[in-house]
């Protein structure tokens, strides 16, 4: 059952990742080993087909392999890894409506059981949700049903997490005033916010909670400090300007917010290993060597 996930999956994916007609559903695919690579990643589910990647945040590092699927419940800037490939997948976006609307039908109105306090986890799929998902990417091959199945199928593969170990998870990021949902705003403000000067206590404000409650919640979520969580959504996009090639290092410093150009670059050869110049000049190289479509 998987391998048929996985043939849907790499027939429908261009490159190593591959938006689709149907809403809320991305491929990837990969035959190759490639770098580690840096991704803001927003609330969303991966069903994995074959192959592993393990995701990288801060304190937190989780592998997920052939057979498993990874929920991550926020906007978080990450590091992807990919440990087996062949690698296959197919990537779910949360809809909060559609888990709303399914969670009232259902007559539920909050979680079953207390979730952990992480914003990421990673749980076994089931023969029917694998069916499901398989079903759900083979819609690609009939587009004309996409626009009336799709949702009656998503709604299904949501029906069936529930069920599954994530379904606590589920339910609380599905309410609106519950902790989950205050530290995912203030991830959000932060990802919109990065560049400026941040305070403790603005990013609480935010989240409507103390800074030291805000701090252990955060934490827990995203295996950062807010700060830290700033810090590494900065370096994530001075990097990506850098391989661009439209600035110097010093005008990309001060792009993403730092006051000293001394300080950026110490920070960034702390992340990635090597001062700004050398490791651009390493990911170019890299790049040009790599698959195509990767």
């Amino acid at each position: 059952m998987l391998d048929r996930l996985a043939t849907a999956v790499k027939r429908h994916c261009a490159g190593l990742w591959s938006e689709s007609a149907v809403p809320r559903l991305s491929l990837v695919a990969l035959d190759e080993f490639i770098a580690p690579t840096d991704q803001l990643y927003e609330p969303m589910i991966c069903f994995i087909a074959d192959g592993a990647k393990r995701v990288v945040a801060g304190e937190h590092s989780l592998v997920t392999r052939r057979g498993e699927m990874f929920l991550n419940s926020l906007e978080l800037p990450a590091s992807a890894v990919f440990e087996k490939v062949p690698y296959r997948s197919a990537v779910m976006r949360l809809d909060g409506r559609a888990l709303a609307d399914l969670l009232l039908e259902l007559d539920e109105s909050g979680p079953r059981t207390p979730p952990g306090a992480g914003g990421q986890a990673t749980a076994p799929m089931t023969p029917e949700l694998v069916d499901a998902v398989t079903r759900w990417v083979g819609l690609l091959d009939a587009p004309e049903d996409i626009r009336l199945l799709a949702p009656r199928i998503e709604s299904e593969i949501l029906y069936r997490l529930l069920g599954s170990p994530l379904g606590p998870v589920l339910r609380q990021w599905s309410l609106a005033d519950s902790a989950a949902a205050r530290i995912r705003e203030a991830a959000k403000w932060i990802c919109a916010h990065y560049a400026e000067p941040l305070s403790v206590d603005a990013i609480a404000a935010v989240a409507h909670m103390s800074p030291a409650t805000l701090h252990r919640h955060f934490k827990a979520a995203t295996g950062m400090s807010p700060l830290q969580f700033q810090k590494h959504l900065r370096l994530q996009e001075a990097r990506r300007r850098l391989i661009a090639g439209d600035a110097t290092a010093a005008q990309v410093a001060d792009a993403v917010g730092y006051v000293s150009a001394t300080q950026f670059n110490r920070e960034y050869r702390r992340v990635y290993g090597l001062p700004p110049g050398q490791d651009v000049a390493r990911l170019r190289s890299r790049l040009a060597d790599a698959p195509q479509g990767a």
